[in-house]
């Protein structure tokens, strides 16, 4: 038995379309903590994290909006992370990707207290490759990757408490890359497996290579899954639909893999914007997929028409 801590990010401060930060709520009443319970897992809802107020920071970048707020949820995130993975199982329920800025500080903190190396699967039809300075959108849940993986940029932001190299970052179903931040990559060494790999390897082949490399080395999986990593056909509750995702199969075979290796110890779930959902639809399929990934069997789950 697991023990999840719900953690509660209603961030909306990394883009422009409001309703983000209904997340946390629409998770709850699409029954995530039920499914947890009957699948025998322990859960503690620790309510929503409330980001201490701050005073506007300036940046050299005009496109560049909210950053004051985003910093702070950054730093009230990787508290709350970094108490979480010393008790049990995070599950970060958002909220836009800047949560990931925090979430993923904060288990990089336990991770160097615990002398286990840190990987991350980033489940995203982006790579959120930007800095604040090469963004132009402004948006900084376009920024997380970057400040993960320790790129110069994020001054204003608290040090990342150990870079995650960039080897042991492993992006899954991207199909919009801007080019600033392709030139970005070109470099560095993350596994990049973008729908094209998907659609010629198929989903199980390189997902298994990735977590043979991390069980190789004892090492802490962090998964951040955005809506947008699945089709929006059946999944339009994201302000960022991007066609061509990930199908409801594929995206369950990939919760499942997850679940028997074994390797997971924490989970973001980003990007539900429920204004922008059907009657539901959206929410219930990421609780779905979350079921999936802590043991629940596809024979086991009541058909849904979606």
């Amino acid at each position: 038995m697991t023990h999840c801590i719900l953690i509660g990010a209603p961030v909306d401060s990394g883009q422009k379309r409001a309703g983000c930060l209904m997340g946390p709520a629409a998770y709850r009443v699409a029954g995530l903590a039920q499914t947890l319970l009957a699948l025998g897992h322990g859960v503690e809802d620790r309510g929503d994290v409330s980001p201490a107020p701050r005073d506007p920071v300036p940046h050299a970048n005009p496109a560049v909006h909210h950053l004051a707020e985003t910093i702070g949820w950054t730093e009230a995130l990787s508290e709350a992370g970094s108490d979480a993975m010393a008790n049990g199982f995070p599950i970060f329920m958002g909220g836009d990707h800047s949560l990931s800025l925090g979430s993923v500080a904060g288990v990089a903190r336990h991770a160097v207290r615990v002398g286990r190396p840190l990987f991350v699967l980033w489940l995203d039809a982006h790579t959120d490759f930007h800095t604040p300075e090469t963004t132009q959108s402004g948006n900084l849940h376009g920024t997380p990757v970057a400040y993960i993986a320790g790129r110069p940029g994020f001054d204003d932001f608290p040090p990342f408490p150990a870079p995650v190299p960039p080897a042991n970052i492993c992006m899954f179903g991207i199909r919009s890359v801007d080019e600033a931040e392709q030139s970005a990559l070109m470099p560095e060494e993350v596994e990049i497996n973008d729908m094209r790999v998907l659609d010629e390897r198929g989903i199980g082949a390189p997902l298994r290579e990735f977590l043979a490399r991390v069980e190789a080395v004892n090492g802490l999986l962090h998964v951040s899954l955005d809506v947008d990593f699945l089709d929006p056909t059946i999944a339009p509750a994201v302000g960022t639909t991007v066609p061509g995702g990930t199908t409801f199969r594929e995206a369950h075979l990939v919760m499942e893999l997850l679940h028997e290796s074994g390797l997971v110890t924490s989970l973001d779930l980003v990007e539900l914007n429920p204004f922008l959902d059907d009657r539901g639809r959206t929410a219930r399929l990421m609780v779905d997929l979350v079921g999936s990934l802590m043991g629940r069997k596809v024979f086991d789950r009541p058909t849904r028409s979606f």
